[in-house]
């Protein structure tokens, strides 16, 4: 992600699906592949979406739930039905089971590009963000997960850094569950593609958890690594790195990353370096030339280019 743009952002990242509840009909599996019965199991379900008893809510959200993990198809017939917007009033639910089932089943249909829009034009983006900041372990993790998905068009990256989704996402990469921080990671990166974005991610203190989370026994050195390469980008970005520690880090990256992994801490440290010669310096200092003759020859294509791109910078400041 350099001096043209970040490695990835041709590409967002997408949720997989969710996993199933432990209450379920047995109904729910002996339909997947009859069509009819899919959708006249639907049409029931989605009437019961407005009982108001909440034990038939929580049975209906969690057949919904199973359904929209088992197929395209099944996420298709319950689109069409009118339930994203039902499951959306429901994210407002006092009832935790609830609630987790219908940003579970949220999450899982958001992967259908159609499902991505009915769910913002059906008001979601406010109360998912709510969820990250009150919901249980399980509803943040999937409320994250709901956002970095609807964050894939551009549109969307705009109006969730403008809600207050940002600062919530955060959070949740600092406290949350291992689940919940990769999620939130995987918002921050979709998100931080937009300019805009990246000045109030960095201001939100993200940098300081996404280079914690740089050590390999964090389990998320590369969906770290992916957000700091973006944020690298402005100059506040680059100096919250080198204060925190990054640089070291980012080298130790491009020696024994995976290979996105080493082509994203390349990309990152071509940002550092090329605005001030001492940062090309510290990274030299911290080693930072064997693994990157050893990138410039065996990384990725662009892996390369960024290896060389910052040999070159060590070479016009006569650092080598």
């Amino acid at each position: 992600m350099l001096i043209a743009k970040a490695p990835s952002q041709i590409s967002c990242q997408q949720p997989s699906e969710r996993f199933v509840p432990e209450i379920v009909s047995s109904s729910v599996l002996e339909i997947r592949s009859d069509l009819t019965g899919i959708k006249a199991k639907v049409r029931k379900l989605v009437e019961e979406l407005t009982s108001d008893s909440l034990e038939t809510l929580r049975t209906t959200t969690a057949e919904l739930r199973l359904l929209t993990k088992l197929s395209v198809k099944n996420r298709r017939v319950i689109a069409d039905s009118g339930a994203i917007s039902l499951l959306v009033n429901l994210l407002n639910s006092r009832d935790t089971k609830i609630q987790e089932n219908a940003v579970t089943a949220l999450v899982n249909l958001s992967i259908d590009n159609d499902c991505k829009t009915m769910i913002v034009q059906a008001n979601a983006i406010e109360p998912l963000v709510k969820i990250l900041q009150t919901g249980s372990p399980e509803a943040k993790e999937n409320s994250a997960a709901t956002l970095g998905s609807l964050s894939v068009i551009d549109d969307n990256q705009v109006n969730i850094g403008r809600s207050g989704a940002i600062e919530a996402l955060v959070d949740l990469l600092r406290d949350g569950t291992p689940q919940g921080k990769k999620d939130a990671a995987t918002a921050l990166f979709n998100l931080s593609l937009l300019t805009e974005n990246k000045a109030k991610i960095v201001q939100a203190g993200s940098i300081k958890h996404l280079v914690e989370l740089m050590d390999p026994s964090a389990g998320m050195v590369e969906k770290a690594v992916v957000v700091l390469a973006n944020l690298a980008s402005v100059d506040e970005g680059r100096i919250k790195i080198v204060r925190e520690g990054g640089i070291s880090l980012l080298v130790d990256t491009v020696e024994l990353g995976s290979a996105r992994a080493k082509e994203y801490a390349a990309a990152a440290l071509l940002w550092i370096c090329a605005t001030a010669s001492r940062f090309c310096i510290m990274a030299i200092q911290e080693g930072a030339i064997p693994p990157l003759v050893v990138l410039s020859q065996s990384g990725t294509t662009r892996a390369k280019d960024k290896a060389r791109a910052l040999l070159s910078c060590f070479s016009r400041n006569k650092l080598v």
